[in-house]
Formats: C-alpha cells, structure tokens, sequence
C-alpha cells in the first residue's frame, strides 16, 4: 500500500485548528489585575507613616514586642484579650 501526500496530516485534525484559535483569542483579550488608591487614602498611608516614625516610644515598644516573638516569650493576656473581643462579638451577635 502507498500513502501519497503525507503532510496533508495536519488537515486530519479539526480539533487542533480549534485550539488554536482559542489561543489566540484567550491571549488577545487577557486582562490583568490593576489596584487604583485614592490619593485620601494615599495622603492618610503618608500620614500614618510619618506619625509612627516620630514617637520614639512607639518604635521601642515594636522592637520589644519583634524581640519577644522571635525569642518565643510572647505571651498573650487572656483577661485582656476577652476584654477587647467582648464588645465584638455583642455587636456582630444580632
């Protein structure tokens, strides 16, 4: 048996055609993801910035508290903690 015309092949496979074409159309109409800040909340970022890097006391207690975790010697105060997600947890309950 001879088989002539070897390279009409390609011709055989409709479903390849399709792909294809789908290919082309997924990466032409590809969107990406944009984030877009207001510029208030650009300018309360700033604000929050520049006050934080003026208390010297703050910086402290931050580089205490980075200490205290990295060391494992963090221990976090029950009581406290109840106290503050109390209030919550009534609020978020109706």
């Amino acid at each position: 048996m001879k088989i002539n015309e070897t390279q009409r092949l390609g011709a055989i496979n409709p479903y390849r055609n399709k792909s294809d074409v789908r290919a082309a159309q997924t990466n032409s109409t590809q969107k990406r993801d944009n984030l877009q800040i207001s510029s208030e909340a650009m300018e309360m970022l700033q604000s929050q910035n520049v006050e934080g890097t003026k208390s010297p006391e703050r910086q402290r207690q931050l580089d205490e508290l980075k200490d205290q975790v990295s060391t494992g010697t963090y221990e976090v105060e029950a009581g406290k903690l109840a106290e503050k997600l109390l209030p919550y947890l009534y609020r978020n309950k109706n």
